[in-house]
């Protein structure tokens, strides 16, 4: 039981984090080196991905079945943020390991790299900004160590010089497709050339596996959705395996299937100890309700539709029901700004998605909802009466 419990522990790291370093965690890459080559052999034919491992890391690479824009860098907030951090992947990937450099330096040749796709200023704000965002991920991350100065300071311009050290790392972050991407312009074409939109037995199962483990939910709306056909006819073998490797359960639903972590914890949760995550839950029950009332209808997919100044207003029947329990921060927020952090959130958990002036609710709105033990509104009221 407790070899079980600590290969379930091993493979759930690979999963959780984007590698392990041999420097920063010995215990934990000895024990996933001893298990390597069978955790090789489970992720090549059921998920497809490979496993890189060396002196320096291990890393599992998660190529998911369709991208999602929370699998993105999440201390990304702009499209530059990711252009200026693949220049510095190229800059970092010319330099020999311990090398030390400038930022004035590195900043000459990225100028040089970025000039073809933006316009580079440096004495704009929201360049370094990016900048900023950009180096700390690198930082935090290991492909680069400060050793005098602070990236922080480099946004308001108090900090005029940084030294730099190339930790080698650099040459093991991006994924090696394989094939030249020049041509690709979208997700798509990256899906296509990893061969999923074949139906041979292999490809359905890595499509499958690979989105029950990288994604909060599996959709489909037609009954004869290949993968969802494969998933159903698998599904105690899928439970089994998955069960051994990552712990949790496989929940299959008409037109959704979700892999749920009960009192395990992995990654990112739903709901989490955080008030939005409350509030989020308030308004799917509240979505839930209208539906079981026959308000709001769903469509082939069990998915709701509807205009996004009428979520507003479901929003706002939330929030003047629920303001006794909500803090204040929630109780009080401006209608607009709470419907526009309720969204983020409902995305970022494939709960919804907006599409243009409609908002669209998944199955998973109806699945995950909430309600509090004690009705507050009204309690010291109801004493004097």
């Amino acid at each position: 039981l407790f070899r079980s419990q600590e290969k379930m522990e091993t493979f759930r790291a690979l999963i959780e984090r984007f590698w392990i370093e041999k420097k920063k965690d010995r215990e934990l890459y000895r024990k996933i080196q001893r298990e390597a080559e069978k955790i090789r052999g489970f992720v090549t034919e059921q998920l497809g991905w490979k496993l890189i491992a060396n002196e320096k890391i291990i890393k599992l690479e998660k190529i998911p079945t369709h991208a999602k824009g929370f699998m993105g860098v999440t201390q990304f907030t702009r499209i530059q943020d990711y252009i200026i951090f693949c220049a510095l992947l190229i800059y970092l990937e010319e330099r020999e390991e311990g090398e030390q450099f400038l930022l004035s330096e590195m900043l000459e040749v990225l100028e040089t790299q970025l000039q073809e796709y933006m316009e580079v200023d440096w004495t704009m704000y929201a360049q370094r900004r990016s900048l900023v965002r950009v180096l700390q991920v690198a930082e935090n991350r290991g492909l680069l160590k400060v050793n005098d100065g602070n990236s922080e300071r480099v946004a308001d311009g108090t900090e005029r010089e940084v030294l730099y050290e190339n930790t080698g790392l650099s040459r093991y972050f991006a994924v090696n497709f394989g094939r030249s991407i020049e041509t690709f312009s979208s997700c798509r074409d990256f899906e296509a050339a990893a061969c999923f939109e074949t139906d041979t037995e292999q490809s359905k199962t890595q499509r499958v596996y690979r989105q029950l483990v990288t994604a909060p939910a599996f959709y489909w709306i037609s009954t004869e959705n290949k993968d969802a056909s494969y998933l159903k006819a698998e599904r105690m073998r899928i439970q089994r395996v998955l069960g051994e490797k990552l712990g949790g359960s496989l929940h299959l639903h008409r037109n959704a299937a979700f892999y749920v972590y009960e009192e395990e914890r992995m990654g990112e949760l739903h709901p989490e100890e955080s008030m939005l995550s409350e509030v989020v839950l308030t308004v799917c029950k509240e979505i839930r309700k209208e539906v079981e009332n026959r308000h709001l209808e769903r469509d082939a997919g069990d998915c709701v539709s509807i205009f996004r100044r009428e979520f507003q207003g479901l929003v706002r029947r939330c929030q003047e029901r629920e303001k006794a329990v909500w803090n204040k921060e929630f109780g009080e927020m401006e209608i607009s700004k709470l419907e526009r952090g309720i969204l983020e959130y409902m995305k970022s958990w494939m709960l919804a998605e907006l599409q243009g002036e409609r908002v669209i609710f998944y199955p998973a709105c109806g699945k995950f909802i909430g309600s509090y033990l004690t009705d507050f509104v009204g309690e010291e009221d109801k004493t004097d009466e």
